[in-house]
């Protein structure tokens, strides 16, 4: 049995949500504009910190080594951090329950002129829609990664990159670490 068909229908279906962000300027331009925003913040001696759940908590924990470490080229490292500390994350949930697991991080270091990256397909994870409403009251900027119709992150994010895709979530992520692999680029070309 082969499985040809298949490939070729998910990789089709990958590359059209692609062309479909790519297909509108503004997404562009945006992506511009929300990269100078963390150019900004990390001039400014402000740091990174990420947060998701699952895959999107992989991606979190890869857009904050590919700045803490490197990405294309040899530069000084950055600021950024993912909450993924295992011993902080079983604490935290044991004592406070999961959904305090990134806003408990966020209030022990985030600080006024930081971001906070939140990272979810569905915008509905109660932990990083939690860790968004402490981000703002420390005084941290919230840039949420989503897809679909942005969930409720959306409302609770000062910069959204949202993937307009309502299939599996899989394919959001697919698009989520273009967004965080040309975020990165971005930077490093803006800033070095």
């Amino acid at each position: 049995m082969s499985f040809a068909s298949l490939i070729r229908e998910e990789l089709q279906t990958a590359s059209a949500v692609i062309d479909a962000y790519l297909a509108d300027e503004a997404n562009l331009a945006y992506l511009e504009q929300v990269a100078h925003m963390l150019v900004t913040t990390l001039q400014a001696n402000g740091k990174i910190i990420t947060c998701g759940n699952g895959g999107s908590h992989c991606d979190a924990m890869h857009f904050a080594e590919e700045l803490s470490g490197r990405f294309r080229e040899n530069r000084p490292a950055l600021a950024a951090i993912a909450i993924s500390d295992p011993a902080h994350l079983s604490c935290t949930a044991n004592d406070f329950g999961y959904e305090e697991v990134f806003a408990r991080y966020v209030e022990a270091i985030g600080q006024a002129g930081d971001v906070l990256v939140c990272i979810s397909t569905s915008g509905n994870s109660p932990n990083v829609l939690r860790a968004a409403d402490r981000a703002h009251a420390k005084g941290l900027k919230v840039l949420a990664l989503t897809g679909n119709e942005g969930g409720q992150l959306a409302a609770k994010a000062d910069y959204e990159l949202r993937v307009p895709y309502s299939g599996y979530a899989d394919r959001i992520q697919e698009m989520h670490i273009k967004l965080i692999h040309m975020l990165i680029l971005l930077i490093e070309k803006m800033m070095f």
